[in-house]
Parts: C-alpha cells; structure tokens; sequence
C-alpha cells in the first residue's frame, strides 16, 4: 500500500431499499455511516417505482451527513466509490435533468407481456448470445422501452437527443457532477440487455430490437475511471469520484473473489450468488447469468450468477406487510423458539421467481399450514427459504460447471443473522465464511476507489484486507438437510404447476 497521512473513501451505497454512505479507512473500517430508508410504490399488480428525486436528495443527504460526522474527513478523503441497485430504470430531461418518469425499479414486472412477445418470436438466443442475460422484464432495455412509449412525447424526444437514460449509478453521477458526466461502467452496462459483453460496447443490433435511440445511453467505462468530480457546493470539498460497479459485483470485489471458482452470496433485499468464472466467457445450460464481473485496465472478467428476487425483502414483508415483527432482527429469535418447520414451507415470489426458474408471473405462497401453525413458524420459512432458494442456485452451478468450493463468502444485511448463516451451511453442507467488512457491497466500490485514487496499489491490496469474521460449518446430518429441500422442491413445483393458476 502507499504510505498517506490517513486517507479516507467515501463509498455511496445506493440500494433498493435504503441509500447509504460509509466511510471508510483503508483497513476497510467503517469510520462513519449514515442511511436513510427508502419509499417503494406499487401501482399495479407487479409494477415496482422509486421517486428520482428521493433517491438523489437522500443520497445527496447521506454523503452530507457522513462527511459531517468525521472530524477528519474533509481534509482526508480522497475519493468517491459509487454502488447501485442494478437494472433500475430512469430517464431524464438532458437540458433540465428533471426525470420525465419514476424510475423503475429491478423487481418490476411490467414488460413481462413484451419479454413473451420477443421469446415467442424466437429472439431469447440472439440476445443471450451477445448479453449473457435472458429476455426477462428484469433488466433495463424492455423498461426504457415502456417509458418511452408510455410518457407522452417522450420517443419522439428521444430520438431528438433530448433525454437521457441511465441506470442510478449514472443518473448520481450526473446530478453529482452538475450535468457535466453521463456515464456508466461495464458491470452496470451488463445488466441492460444492450451491450455485448464480449466487447464491453453498446450493440446495434440490440438497440433495433428494443427501439431505442443510441443517443440517449451513456459512456461505457471501466469499473476504475476518472468519472469526474463532485464540487465543494455540494458536499463542501471537491471530490474525485473514481469508481463505480453494481451492486452484486462489488460485493464480488469486497469479498476478493478475485481467482477463478470462488463465489460469493449477497444477502440485502434479494440474493445474488456471483463465481467468478475468469477471462472467458461461461455459458449456462441452467438458465443462470453470465455477466461482467468487472473490468480494469480494459481487461474483463466474467461472473457466472444467480439471481433470488426476494430474500431481505421477505422479512420487511413480513414486518411492514403482516406487522409480525417490529424489527427485522427479531426474526432471528422468533425461529429459534422452535423446533423445525412443522412442515411449513414459504416460497417468497412476490415479485416472481428468479433464477433458475425465471417465472416473473408466479407470486408468493405459504403452505404447509394447519392449526398449530404460529407466527413464528412462518418467520423461520421465510428464513429458511433463503438457504432453500440459494441451494437452488447451486444446484444449477454445479450442472454447469462440475464442482464447486467447498466454501461460499457470504455477506449483506441477512449475515447479521446467525440462524440464517447456520441454515444455509446446513442445507447446503457447505462451510460459510462471512467477512469482518460485512459491508461487502459498499467496500468494493471504496476499494476499487483507492486504486483510482492512487492509495492502493492494485486488487492485492483488496485481497490483504479481507479477513474472516465468522465461520459457519454443516452440523445437520445430510439426510435431514435433503429432506428438507424435497419439502420445498415440492412448494415451488405445486406453484409452477400450470393449476395453480386456473
């Protein structure tokens, strides 16, 4: 590492539910953080939007705040690392920066009935072939596409050149550098269905398909570039911003699963397992993602992932939606005050299901249920569900690639809680390594900040950071941790089944 006084990296974590910023000492010590939870609207069945402006005064806040809270920090900061939800969609006025739309969210499903239309015409191998990604209402491109023939005047607009579109990385940096940078970085540019990843460029062809005019996409860069500066009107000294990655793939980095097979499992609002897979290319037989795991210095490595829609956000349903709980965190107790299941099983598709199903109609269920059920037995299927739905994800790995490691770094909100962390080495049987930086998501992007900054070297220096805090190893015999997958193998399939919706 170069020798500083004490530099300090800002890293903006802008999430699904909550916008966070953390500062960071270069031993990945949080020095102060501050977060502010977010407001989701639904309205319709299956659509999912975010307020723009929210999410920037909130973000804009955060960083306010935390910068306030260190003594230190306007003189030793040195950089601004910036991480993001994925997928979620907005576009905006180029000359006012006034959003023309909310922004639409990762989870929505909206374009499911155009994501239909496109496979049905034969479309899905083409765009899987040059994306890695399945037609699904998932990513970017099918939600720019309703926002452009949904808002009045807007395609004709945009053909103009008069809006702009970008997932949240690039409409922050936008606001953060007063208009003056509209940019992305590959990760995030993966996610859309409009780059071809094997060249890390926006592809023609895909553009055709969705109809969307290139003018409105924003510069693709890699993960560590001069993304600009914010200035001292905004948060009081002026910062380069020299990192941006999705969410999932700094969690990647943070977790320094920088050689070929290891993986690491994100707990937040959903659950994303990534493998890194190396310079090549991985092709799924199981209908799981290849993705750009990140890019340095023009080189791309690849990721192999899996992708959970509802896992954090499972117990906030529970929470906010059934009034269960108070606390999230009371969960962990409440399935610990009993024994088993007793056969209750929840699969958590409230927004559909991911991989490796990629059903976006199907919706939740709880089954299992008689007399003696309590609240506390559906708090630990919820809970439970986690390790069930990540077991899937394995399932589906192996078949593509042969084996796995014997250990799988885990990280996010849901790490907090030791029953989960037990239940996933259970049904998985496999040893679980969480971080002592559990903020796994918002260290990536702050590490990889350091290196454009100058104060790390390289990823080494990532990698001589991470330790392990805790440890988690199977305890429950196999055979009962089979038995139970086949309880919920068969909850999902009874939903799968094509009664369930008659």
């Amino acid at each position: 590492m170069t020798q500083s006084k004490k530099p300090l990296l800002l890293a903006i974590d802008q999430g699904t539910t909550s916008s966070r910023a953390i500062l960071f000492n270069l031993q990945g010590e949080i020095q102060s953080v501050r977060q502010q939870e977010l407001t989701l609207s639904y309205p319709q069945s299956g659509w999912v939007e975010q307020d723009p402006e929210a999410l920037w005064q909130d973000t804009l806040q955060v960083c306010r705040d935390v910068l306030q809270a260190t003594p230190s920090a306007l003189s030793d900061t040195v950089a601004i690392g910036i991480t993001n939800q994925r997928e979620t969609t907005v576009v905006w006025d180029k000359e006012s920066g006034k959003p023309i739309y909310n922004a639409i969210v990762w989870q929505d499903r909206r374009t499911a009935a155009l994501c239909e239309q496109l496979i049905a015409q034969g479309k899905e191998a083409e765009v899987s072939a040059k994306t890695g990604l399945l037609l699904d209402p998932y990513f970017s491109a099918t939600k720019i596409a309703w926002i452009l023939d949904n808002v009045d005047g807007a395609r004709q607009r945009a053909e103009e050149g008069e809006l702009l579109f970008g997932t949240i990385d690039t409409f922050l940096l936008w606001r953060l550098t007063e208009g003056k940078v509209h940019a992305t970085d590959a990760t995030n540019a993966s996610r859309s269905l409009l780059l071809n990843i094997a060249t890390a460029q926006w592809d023609n062809d895909l553009l055709a398909l969705f109809n969307i005019p290139r003018a409105m996409l924003p510069e693709v860069r890699d993960n560590i570039s001069d993304f600009g500066v914010v200035g001292k009107s905004l948060l009081g000294m002026d910062l380069p911003v020299c990192a941006m990655i999705g969410d999932q793939q700094s969690a990647l980095v943070g977790q320094a699963c920088f050689e070929k097979g290891m993986i690491k499992s994100t707990y937040g609002t959903g659950c994303f397992m990534l493998m890194h897979t190396g310079k090549e290319q991985t092709v799924s037989d199981q209908r799981l993602l290849t993705t750009i795991g990140y890019r340095l210095n023009g080189e791309t490595s690849y990721a192999l992932e899996g992708s959970i829609f509802v896992a954090g956000a499972a117990i906030q349903w529970l929470r906010d939606g059934l009034k269960l709980f108070e606390h999230a965190s009371e969960s962990e107790a409440m399935a610990q005050s009993i024994v088993g299941n007793n056969g209750v099983y929840f699969v958590p598709a409230l927004t559909g299901l991911g991989a490796p199903y990629w059903r976006p109609e199907i919706r939740g269920a709880i089954m299992g249920l008689g007399r003696d059920t309590t609240s506390a037995h559906i708090a630990r299927a919820a809970l439970e569900a986690q390790a069930y739905q990540t077991r899937d994800l394995v399932a589906a790995m192996i078949a593509d690639v042969g084996t796995l490691p014997a250990v799988i770094r885990a990280d996010g909100g849901l790490v907090a809680n030791k029953f989960v962390c037990q239940f996933l080495a259970d049904i998985l049987q496999t040893q679980i390594e969480v971080p002592a930086v559990t903020e796994a998501t918002a260290w990536g992007a702050a590490s990889l900040a350091a290196i454009g900054a100058g104060v790390f070297v390289g990823i080494e220096d990532i990698e001589q950071v991470w330790q392990k805090q805790h440890d988690y190893l199977p305890i429950m015999p196999a055979a009962k941790a089979e038995a139970l997958y086949v309880g919920w193998q068969r909850a999902v399939k009874s939903l799968l089944s094509e009664k369930a919706y008659l």
